[in-house]
This record gives C-alpha cells, sequence and structure tokens, in this order.
C-alpha cells in the first residue's frame, strides 16, 4: 500500500475592513466569532437592524424611540428638560424644508432616563430623516452645554449624544396610533418614575413627578384625550413655574381622531413591556 499524500495547508491573505474586522477566513478554517459588520455603538444592547423602510406618504404618523449614551446620565432631571425643551422649540420654529421635503412635526414626546420617545408626523422620507436629524443635532447641543454647566467643566462637552439607529414605528391604524399614545405618554409608569417619593435631593433630579397625575417629563399635560379629563372643560393646570414642551397639533387623521375609535387613555395604564423593544 503507497504512502499516503501529504496535502499542505492553503493559507489566504485576510485584510481589515474600514471596521478593522477580518473578513474572510482560511479554507477549512471554522468561523470563530461575530459575523462581520458594523458594531453597535450601544454597549450592552443590540441596536436597531437594517431593515426596509416602508414608503411615507404625506401625514404620516411614526412612533420613534431615541437611545441616550451613558456618559450624559439620566436625562429625567431639570436641567436636561430644559436643553430637551430648547430642541422642541428649535424644530417647531422651522418645521423642516416645508417647502422642499415636507413637514416634520413632533406631535408627542416622553423623556425618560436613558431614552426619548417622540410621536411625530412627516410628509415624505426626506422630512423625516432631515427632522429627526434636526432634532437630535439640536437637543445633542443643548444637552452638551447644560452637562457641562452642571458639572462644573471648563471646556464644554462634545461627544455624542444619541447612539445607534433609532427604533421606528409605522402608525398606520388607529388601533397602533392609540396604543403608541398610551404607550409614550403613560411610559414613566413602566419604569417606575410615578412612584418616587416628592422630596428634594441633591443630584437636582426633580421628584415631584409623584405628586402628578401624568408625567411631567412628557407632553401628557397637553393631551387632551385622556379618560378621567373627557368633560373638563379647561387645559392642564399646571404649577406657575413649569415650562411644557413644545409640539405641534396633529394633522394625520389617525393622530387627531382616528385613535379614538378604540377609547380614550387613562391616568393608570401602564404600558405592556413587549410593545416596544
Amino acid at each position: 500500500m503507497g504512502r499516503r499524500r501529504k496535502h499542505h495547508v492553503q493559507t489566504s491573505i485576510r485584510f481589515p475592513d474600514k471596521n478593522g474586522q477580518q473578513r474572510g477566513r482560511r479554507r477549512g478554517e471554522k468561523w470563530r466569532g461575530k459575523a462581520p459588520g458594523r458594531k453597535p455603538k450601544l454597549l450592552g444592547r443590540p441596536g436597531s437592524p437594517h431593515t426596509t423602510r416602508p414608503e411615507i406618504t404625506r401625514r404620516s404618523a411614526f412612533h420613534i424611540v431615541l437611545r441616550v449614551n451613558r456618559e450624559v446620565g439620566s436625562l429625567r432631571r431639570r436641567h436636561m428638560y430644559r436643553a430637551m425643551r430648547a430642541a422642541t422649540i428649535a424644530i417647531a420654529l422651522r418645521e423642516l424644508n416645508f417647502e422642499t421635503q415636507g413637514a416634520f412635526r413632533i406631535v408627542h414626546i416622553s423623556i425618560q432616563r436613558t431614552h426619548v420617545h417622540l410621536i411625530v408626523e412627516a410628509d415624505s422620507k426626506e422630512a423625516l430623516a432631515k427632522g429627526l436629524q434636526g432634532f437630535q443635532i439640536s437637543a445633542a447641543k443643548h444637552i452638551n452645554r447644560e452637562y457641562s454647566a452642571h458639572a462644573g467643566l471648563e471646556r464644554r462637552r462634545r461627544g455624542n449624544v444619541f447612539t445607534d439607529r433609532y427604533h421606528r414605528e409605522h402608525l398606520t391604524s388607529p388601533r397602533q396610533a392609540r396604543n403608541a399614545m398610551a404607550y409614550v405618554l403613560n411610559n414613566w409608569r413602566k419604569h417606575g418614575e410615578d412612584r418616587r417619593v416628592g422630596r428634594a435631593r441633591n443630584d437636582g433630579r426633580d421628584t415631584g413627578a409623584a405628586r402628578w397625575n401624568v408625567d411631567p417629563y412628557s407632553t401628557g399635560a397637553l393631551f387632551g384625550g385622556w379618560k378621567q379629563r373627557v368633560d373638563a372643560e379647561l387645559l392642564w393646570r399646571w404649577p406657575e413655574t413649569y415650562q411644557p414642551l413644545v409640539v405641534y397639533v396633529p394633522q394625520s387623521w389617525v393622530l387627531r381622531t382616528g385613535w379614538t375609535r378604540h377609547g380614550r387613555v387613562s391616568f393608570h395604564e401602564v404600558p405592556s413591556v413587549a410593545h416596544v423593544r
């Protein structure tokens, strides 16, 4: 019997891609590690996947979730609220690229510690992209300014504020719109912010929210669809020192009247954990 022929292991040169990852592998070598591609910027949590976005028609409604860099800390503080309010004013004054790319409007907003929920309207894909980009840029500028002033830094913070891709849900039905409104406006109950004791703290966090039926870090005080206020003749009465976030009145049918087909929203609804990742 003849001697078995020796097979030499063939090698291949692997060049790193633009992200510094080694693409490909040697012949016969098993893949060890994660698949190539861009890593999520938010550590410990996968980013929103790349998916084909649906077509956008005039006055389309969306639920948007923007996640915040951990270095920024909690957004549920008075100085951070001022920064976010300034960003809503900037977007409301512009109504970005109305003539060329269509209108972009923020209808509702909810500020949580590590993320921000938005319900918006957009007339086109370009208007949505430009509008969200403008809001993030304005919010990041004001947040970095407030962060630096509150921390007593000599130089203003210049790091990124919002991380990874945003989550987007297209609200195409009245039920979707109603559930999104309840989820966004009552999101503080999901995270237990409504149970915090209203006492002063040294970290600047406003814990007086425990005395409210609606989240003061949201547009709940501007919402006219609360179940408990169906017979109310006047808008919500807030303290003289409170300055609400600045948003637009909805123009789309689904956010204006369509959602009411499935009932008003109660103060005490606790959003489902499974509604949004």
